[in-house]
């Protein structure tokens, strides 16, 4: 007998919302299992932000189905789900200290007095916030704010937990201190949670997977490896950190060919057809700058632009044969050919390390 897959914790089926002059979320379809962390990542514009108000029931969809824990809710108001939000602005109440703010969804639920108190406390421990129950938002730090706001979203034991750019506020020290926080918080409570930002780095450091979206659609979904190593559209691999994308054909023995002549012994999937115009797609930290050709992997001659000096590592910019422009990362341990600015040289990659993507 096979074993029971449980229900997704939460399920969107088909999700769309349309406006008079715009439709903000085009058809989502997403499963986030039971204590799973899911990112809804992409530009300003792209539906993510609109993705998250309709699972937290701050307006209706115009089309589609919502499932918590294996019930509809789209026809449910906000604080019916089970949901607990944490928004881009904290939303704190400043008259309120951060003890009352982190009480007052127990008190919307009639939450019994003689348990306020506990799960309160209990809340402030959990976010590093012992004795610091009496201050108001104003007296305290943005990080302070920011985990009252997530323990006033904890507080209530939500079904799921969604997250609305919560650190987008922060200084760039303390927002990558939040994100490691957060993350370790999450995973020991073992929480289901959707987050939503446009920044990569979160997404990548915080997420069990993310959904890349764009134009109101999921453009791809996987793990942070898989949307990394394996974008599986253009605009995924340009999105997600930094790529080289050289314009190329697919040839009829299943290779690339380039601009100048050179073809690329690199796979080509059987859904893209012979002639398809394609981009080889290379991170910049896979790439190599070389003064000699290897005898195997992707090697094209190029003419060295620019040289920046990072610290841990060394830029290249790169104009290869037909004047498509490159970009080689490599460490800075003298590994890197002394060259100087103009000189010839070849941009390498090994051929797994390159993606092939209809152009």
């Amino acid at each position: 007998m096979g074993s029971v897959v449980p229900d997704p914790a939460l399920r969107l089926v088909g999700i769309e919302k349309h406006y008079p002059s715009t439709i903000a979320v085009a058809g989502v379809d997403l499963d986030v299992a039971q204590g799973e962390f899911v990112t809804l990542l992409g530009p300003s514009g792209c539906g993510k932000t609109t993705t998250l108000g309709l699972i937290a029931g701050f307006f209706p969809p115009t089309r589609g189905e919502i499932w918590l824990k294996g019930r509809h809710v789209e026809g449910l108001p906000s604080f019916k789900r089970d949901i607990g939000v944490v928004f881009q602005d904290y939303a704190l109440f400043p008259h309120m200290t951060a003890a009352e703010n982190v009480a007052f969804g127990l008190r919307m639920r009639k939450v019994a007095g003689s348990d306020i108190g506990r799960r309160v406390t209990e809340a402030l421990e959990l976010v590093k916030l012992t004795g610091l129950g009496d201050r108001r938002p104003l007296q305290m730090s943005g990080g302070q704010r920011q985990r009252v706001a997530l323990a006033r979203a904890l507080v209530i034991n939500p079904a799921v937990l969604l997250l609305d750019e919560p650190l987008s506020n922060l200084d760039l020290k303390l927002r990558e201190e939040m994100r490691v926080e957060i993350a370790a918080l999450q995973r020991r409570l073992g929480i289901t949670t959707v987050f939503v930002t446009h920044d990569q780095g979160e997404a990548l450091v915080m997420s069990d997977r993310i959904a890349v979206m764009n134009a109101g659609r999921i453009e791809q979904i996987g793990t942070p490896s898989d949307i990394y190593e394996r974008p599986a559209t253009r605009f995924v691999a340009q999105f997600i950190g930094r790529m080289n994308l050289i314009a190329g054909k697919v040839t009829p023995s299943r290779s690339v060919v380039v601009p100048g002549g050179n073809e690329l012994a690199i796979g080509v999937d059987h859904d893209i057809p012979v002639g398809s115009d394609v981009h080889v797609a290379v991170r910049p930290e896979r790439a190599e700058l070389r003064a000699e050709p290897p005898s195997s992997g992707v090697a094209l001659a190029c003419t060295l632009r620019q040289v920046l000096y990072l610290g841990s590592t060394r830029e290249f910019h790169v104009e290869l044969h037909g004047g498509q422009r490159g970009i080689v990362e490599m460490p800075n341990d003298g590994s890197a050919p002394r060259l100087e600015t103009g000189a010839r040289a070849w941009f390498v990659a090994p051929a797994d390390s390159c993606r092939v993507l209809r152009a």
